[in-house]
């Protein structure tokens, strides 16, 4: 399974790894900076990686942390999000139905919807799948002037970030955020500050999907029986207009016979 290690003590916030993301999928430039500054952590239909201000001169970039087990797969209704066998979580706008349970269910808030397209579709960092097929690292990694960003197998990232805590335990809180969090997650983060301005849960339970799946699962029955309850008001909308048809019917029938034996006792 591959995965991004961040180094929080190696990024500058320059930002290379945003316009990289920009210009690798394709998305509208002029959009993109305009919601760096609108939104409020940077991320939108058109800017899938932002760099975060922590405080203290310290940034971190924020992504899809493409979750071992991803809760906007487990919400998808349809399988419009699926987790590759590298890790990546990728979207397939071809089975998107519009519902945003993705929207809902992510824990960092990574999804975004195209509020202002005619046809929307919900976007996201796939980590470059594309990339990666042809034996590339993902577009952030490869801009990232100062390495604050290594791509590589989950395992072996693991290990380097372990590495580095305990080479430097002054320099780093001892703890590899996205190890465990969330039942792991593929975008693994070391720190000598707190992360919590990238708008992470405090307290994150163990894993997500344990507590979507229950709601959605309904979902197909609460579906079904709402149709099934709208087909009946139907049913019997139908019928009493048919029934009131048939009623005027038979007064014009009746009046008519009346004014035929009228006419004929003339």
């Amino acid at each position: 399974m591959k995965g991004i290690l961040i180094d929080v003590t190696r990024c500058t916030g320059c930002e290379r790894c945003a316009a990289a993301c920009v210009e690798a999928n394709g998305l509208d430039r002029v959009r993109a900076e305009a919601d760096r500054a609108t939104t409020p952590d940077g991320l939108s239909a058109d800017r899938y990686t932002s760099v975060i201000g922590l405080g203290d001169g310290r940034f971190a970039k924020k992504s899809c942390m493409h979750c071992q087990e991803p809760s906007c797969v487990s919400a998808c209704l349809v399988g419009g999000i699926t987790r590759s066998p590298d890790g990546a979580v990728v979207y397939d706008p071809d089975k998107c139905i519009g519902c945003r349970y993705c929207m809902l269910a992510c824990p960092f808030s990574v999804p975004r919807y195209e509020w202002d397209e005619t046809v929307p579709f919900m976007r996201k960092c796939d980590m470059c799948a594309d990339r990666q097929t042809e034996g590339k690292p993902p577009a952030c990694v490869e801009a990232c002037p100062n390495q604050a960003l290594v791509f590589g197998d989950r395992e072996a990232l693991l290990a380097e970030a372990h590495q580095r805590l305990a080479a430097r335990p002054d320099a780093y809180h001892q703890h590899v955020w996205g190890e465990e969090e969330f039942g792991g997650t593929g975008v693994l983060y070391v720190s000598d500050v707190e992360l919590g301005s990238l708008g992470w849960p405090e307290a994150p339970p163990p894993s997500i999907p344990s507590l979507t799946h229950p709601l959605i699962s309904k979902t197909p029955h609460i579906g079904l029986s709402v149709a099934a309850g709208l087909l009946g008001v139907n049913w019997i909308i139908r019928r009493r207009m048919t029934l009131a048809d048939d009623g005027e019917a038979g007064e014009h029938s009746s009046e008519s016979r009346e004014t035929g034996k009228s006419s004929d006792d003339e």
